[in-house]
């Protein structure tokens, strides 16, 4: 199993120390570095500067958001880091959720698998090179050849710019069984978010719905899986716990509407229904407070990697057995990127 160090998106100011975990990550052997983005910072700017500093670890985006560009300018800026690192980039993709891509991007949700799977095919299209790039939609018409202020002018181009790679890795997130069991058929990898050993029975089911799927492309000795996993190496087990209680509580309480949220749903597939319930429904009244603390401690250690060195390295065993191929550690100090060097 290989390492990846998942940076995430920036809070309110710029991850402090982040130039000296890309290098820490990069000396200690890690296969990988990704960045992603929500509703703030973009994916791609940290991801070039940061990783400008790097010679040999894969730089990846986990994820860039699909409503964020059309699928043209993805492959752009994709094509181009890829020729800037040597070909060392891998593009992660994602949805997001109804409240971002409406409320922030101020686009249409519906229809995510469709709009997904039409993405993925410009991006290719783009970066194969073969001829004019071309899409009968319904989401992303290319050219566009009607609709209000349209001229009518436009026509199929083909990348001045020749990729380095014409087939750059595409990996995406995906949490629900209609969305892993595509992410299977279509893409190169998966990015498991919340991801627990527990239910990788359920997983392979999804993923093997879409390998049986005619003209997929991957099989599973060919496919990536890299689960996020937040890392503490710690004799004070419950104060990491504690640490990462309130993260998890705003993602399956405040991260997406009561009627759509796909961590929401994630976790009630764990078997987390009632508490879900109850810290949403603390979230929308206000009680941030008592909806942290409503999240019990099982539920937070589920998806992380915490404990004694023997702990953690016990654990990395476990996601490895359960056909985890990139373990993707958001840490935060350099000890830890050292220490799991160690383990893995």
């Amino acid at each position: 199993m290989k390492l990846g160090l998942q940076l995430g998106y920036w809070g309110a100011d710029p991850i402090e120390n982040a130039a000296e975990l890309v290098l820490a990550a990069e000396r200690e052997g890690f296969d990988s570095v990704f960045t992603a983005e929500s509703w703030g910072s973009d994916c791609y700017t940290p991801l070039a500067w940061w990783g400008s500093q790097t010679a040999r670890v894969r730089l990846g985006t986990a994820v860039a958001q699909l409503s964020a560009r059309p699928p043209t300018s993805l492959a752009m800026a994709a094509l181009t880091l890829d020729h800037l690192s040597g070909g060392r980039h891998v593009i992660g993709l994602g949805v997001s959720g109804p409240q971002v891509v409406e409320g922030w991007y101020g686009q249409s949700f519906g229809k995510p698998l469709a709009r997904t799977r039409e993405y993925v095919q410009v991006v290719r299209d783009v970066l194969a090179r073969e001829a004019p790039v071309t899409s009968d939609g319904p989401h992303y018409r290319l050219p566009l050849a009607d609709g209000t202020g349209v001229t009518g002018l436009g026509k199929p181009l083909k990348s001045i710019t020749h990729p380095l790679r014409a087939d750059i890795p595409i990996w995406l997130g995906a949490e629900g069984p209609r969305n892993v069991a595509q992410t299977a058929e279509i893409a190169d990898g998966w990015l498991a978010v919340f991801y627990t050993p527990r239910l990788a029975s359920m997983f392979d089911a999804w993923l093997d719905e879409g390998f049986a799927r005619p003209g997929a492309r991957r099989s599973r000795a060919t496919f990536e899986i890299a689960a996020n996993a937040q890392c503490v190496i710690t004799d004070d087990v419950p104060a990491a716990i504690e640490r990462y209680r309130p993260s998890t509580a705003l993602y399956v309480g405040g991260m997406g509407a009561k009627e759509k949220n796909f961590h929401a749903d994630l976790y009630r597939r764990m078997g987390y229904g009632e508490v879900v319930d109850e810290v949403g429904r603390l979230f929308r009244s206000g009680d941030k407070a008592e909806a942290v603390a409503a999240v019990p401690d099982e539920m937070v250690r589920e998806t992380m990697l915490v404990g004694t060195r023997d702990e953690v390295r016990e654990q990395i065993g476990a996601w490895e057995r359960a056909g985890v191929t990139t373990l993707m550690v958001t840490a935060r100090d350099v000890q830890t990127i050292r220490e799991l060097a160690g383990l893995v």
